[in-house]
């Protein structure tokens, strides 16, 4: 093993000591295919004038929102970004701080934390948030985790109509927690979760029904009727949402959800190919103790002025360690600092005038993609995404799109391969009349090349 300072006897006491013969029995749980076999080989080094045009040489082949016009969804969207977000995220003192383990240094980060957590409580209308989850997927696989523990049942129901990525996630850390996911189907007409099969699927040993909303497909849920039918049976409630959306639809303390999740990128967050991204997390004070990540109280100090501090923290070496309730051990203070700004900027009227201009766009592209013939592949109601099914290979229509200047999806066929036809479609306040009768025209022309 070159580049180790451990020596072969310090390499054979280790493994006695796990209880193994090699080291290749620590990444059993990789199935093989992912293992490197060998170095690749790498390409000779260049100087720093050679490094720096090979690297804009790269950078070249990639296509930004700069050159496309953007009408993708599937969690991740083009919204627009108040100059201020950028301008305040960027100052130094937020930049370069990681974690804030010591408050008499840490004030700053801490107080934009706190108003972070305050502004995502209003948000879900559920009494406490936390900070420090990496994603929505992620923080829904910490949802269940919490859910599980809260209830000492082990099985979980999840919508197939929940994100791909969401439900990966959550399968990643139930396997290792013992936790059993179970998928409640979709309706193929309507796109909304089947209710129906929800109650025959619930029972003593469920600890959470989890349904997002809007869902994957973009379509609305029925999502109090979901929650009363999980609380019947003793299980939570978890909401994953789409942050904007909440600006004009109801918030998940309404409907009695337990826990809320979603992806925090919405909120003054660029596309950015996918990341850094942010998990919200929310839940009823029942449960605060359990919740994974970090929360910033306020208190005062010995001179009575105001003073923040690290609550609770759920996983730090120096309080929980083998006690803790999630191993989340991450700041993503900087994403929350953008979020917040961003809340503070539009305000309650700001949020819900996004959510409706982009809800009047997707219903504006809707129609033009019916008068061109192209119909939504389900008929639920939904607010500013839909899934568009496509008369010819939805891949190559993406990529013809793409070259074309128009990007769209991501397609339904790679999580769900019954709707390989399907892509999807969303529309954000960014988007115009003129864009969206573009997109029409463009879709026209590569979902019908032989015209």
């Amino acid at each position: 093993m070159p580049g180790t300072p451990h020596s072969d006897r310090d390499r054979r006491e280790m493994l006695a000591a796990l209880g193994i013969d090699a080291a290749d029995a620590l990444f059993a749980d990789i199935p093989q295919s992912l293992r490197a076999t060998a170095m690749p080989e790498l390409p000779p080094p260049l100087t720093e004038m050679e490094l720096r045009d090979e690297a804009r040489r790269v950078s070249d082949l990639n296509r930004n929102l700069d050159d496309l016009v953007c009408f993708a969804g599937g969690g991740i969207y083009d919204r627009f970004i108040p100059a201020i977000v950028g301008s305040v995220a960027s100052r130094p003192e937020f930049v370069t701080p990681y974690t804030p383990y010591q408050p008499e240094a840490s004030q700053g980060t801490l107080e934009a934390i706190f108003e972070y957590q305050t502004m995502i409580s209003e948000l879900t209308a559920l009494p406490v948030a936390n900070a420090s989850l990496y994603d929505g997927a992620t923080a829904m696989g910490e949802a269940v985790l919490m859910a599980a523990d809260a209830t000492g049942r082990s099985r979980a129901l999840m919508a197939g109509a929940l994100a791909p990525a969401a439900r990966q996630a959550t399968r990643t850390y139930a396997e290792a927690s013992g936790v059993q996911i179970a998928e409640v189907p979709w309706d193929d007409a309507s796109g909304q979760t089947d209710l129906g099969a929800l109650a025959e699927m619930l029972g003593d040993d469920v600890a959470c029904v989890a349904l997002q909303q809007p869902n994957y497909f973009g379509c609305l849920e029925e999502m109090a009727e979901a929650s009363w039918l999980a609380h019947e049976a003793g299980a939570l409630f978890i909401a994953m949402v789409e942050p904007i959306s909440l600006g004009v639809l109801a918030p998940p303390g309404e409907y009695a959800a337990d826990i809320a999740v979603g992806e925090g990128q919405p909120l003054g967050l660029p596309p950015g190919f996918g990341g850094p991204l942010l998990g919200m997390f929310a839940c009823t004070e029942q449960h605060l103790r359990r919740m994974p990540g970090r929360v910033v109280g306020r208190s005062v100090d010995a001179d009575g002025k105001v003073a923040y501090c690290l609550t609770l923290q759920t996983r730090e070496q120096h309080i929980r360690r083998a006690r803790a309730t999630s191993n989340i051990c991450t700041n993503e203070g900087l994403c929350a600092l953008a979020a917040s700004v961003y809340l503070a900027a539009m305000g309650p009227q700001g949020l819900r005038e996004a959510a409706l201009l982009g809800a009047e766009r997707a219903h504006e592209l809707q129609e033009a993609m019916a008068d061109s013939g192209l119909q939504p592949r389900f008929g639920g109601a939904f607010l500013n995404e839909f899934a568009l099914r496509l008369p010819g290979d939805a891949e190559a229509t993406v990529r013809a799109l793409c070259e074309d200047g128009w990007l769209v999806g991501p397609t339904l066929g790679r999580d769900y391969p019954e709707l390989s036809d399907c892509v999807l479609v969303a529309a954000t306040e960014r988007r115009t009349r003129e864009e969206i009768a573009g997109l029409a025209e463009a879709l026209q022309r590569a979902a019908r090349p032989e015209d």
